[in-house]
């Protein structure tokens, strides 16, 4: 899958990417647990989109890091799509 195929509600998304720039972490809390969530940005050949980074995931990922996200969702924010691996996904660093 590729950045091009992706639209706003897609699950079971499966896609490489390039991570370019990676936020500044801010806490939340929710449902009385503190937590930490990063906007990252991430590219691959035909594309850019925000990659929505939580907890351990701000703590692997850095700019210039390939990554792979399994079952991965698609939300979108402020009119702008969002690409996380959720509860139910995964995310890992390949290289």
């Amino acid at each position: 899958m590729k950045v091009s195929d992706l639209k706003p509600r897609m699950g079971k998304v499966e896609i490489e990417l390039e991570v370019v720039e990676v936020g500044e972490p801010r806490e939340f809390q929710k449902f009385g647990n503190n937590g930490r969530v990063a906007t990252a940005t991430a590219k691959d050949d035909t594309g850019e989109i925000k990659l929505s980074l939580w907890n351990t995931e701000i703590d692997i990922v850095k700019k210039g890091s390939k990554v792979k996200i399994t079952n991965g969702y698609v939300n979108e924010f402020q009119g702008e799509m969002q690409l996380t691996a959720g509860k139910f996904g995964k995310l890992e660093v390949i290289s």
